[in-house]
């Protein structure tokens, strides 16, 4: 079976890739897609899902991801990736200087577009904000996201792949996908 993934992010391409290990081939297309406004990381994937299939004309995943830092009180949220864009690690470390509570999580929203609509399934990933980048690994926040005293650029894309937030999503997603294309297969045999 084959996947197509629409992303302008090479790395979440390479850990999709990685997470569905040859079950299903990964067809990665790089695509610039507008993003709609909401605090809700499941609705802007949506939405991105519906842009993506609607000009492929196949069926499609998305992803949207936030970071929400319980001492800046959900921020960045949503805006993950321009808030990393515009002040970066270093930034959110310098937000977080005094901060003695650390926790974080990362929330994120898979969305698969067809013919029949959307679907949305969604993983999270609680830790804390590290008071310094260490690793060589990940991409993004991954420097300063601990998860069990190291930080995911600290992890293996294998063991990232089992435990991050987008690995929780897919998971959900991987299930739904192969339960519904199990009943056509059985319905193609059947009919």
């Amino acid at each position: 079976m084959k996947l197509t993934l629409v992303t302008s992010n090479a790395h979440k391409a390479e850990e999709v890739a990685a997470f569905f290990g040859g079950m299903l081939e990964v067809e990665h297309i790089a695509m610039e897609i507008p993003e709609h406004r909401s605090d809700d990381v499941r609705t802007i994937a949506r939405g991105k899902a519906r842009f993506a299939f609607e000009h492929l004309k196949t069926p499609v995943i998305v992803d949207d991801t936030g970071l929400s830092i319980d001492a800046l009180n959900g921020f960045p949220g949503p805006y993950a990736a321009y808030v990393l864009h515009t002040i970066g690690n270093e930034g959110i470390l310098k937000l977080m200087e005094r901060a003695e509570d650390r926790r974080a999580h990362f929330t994120t929203a898979i969305a698969f577009a067809d013919g029949d609509g959307e679907r949305v399934f969604q993983g999270t990933l609680h830790g804390r904000i590290a008071p310094n980048p260490r690793g060589r690994g990940g991409f993004g926040y991954d420097p300063i996201f601990e998860w069990e005293g190291r930080t995911l650029a600290e992890l293996r894309l294998e063991e990232k792949s089992r435990i991050s937030h987008r690995a929780k999503a897919l998971r959900y997603f991987r299930e739904w996908f192969v339960k519904e294309h199990r009943m056509e297969d059985a319905q193609d045999t059947n009919g």
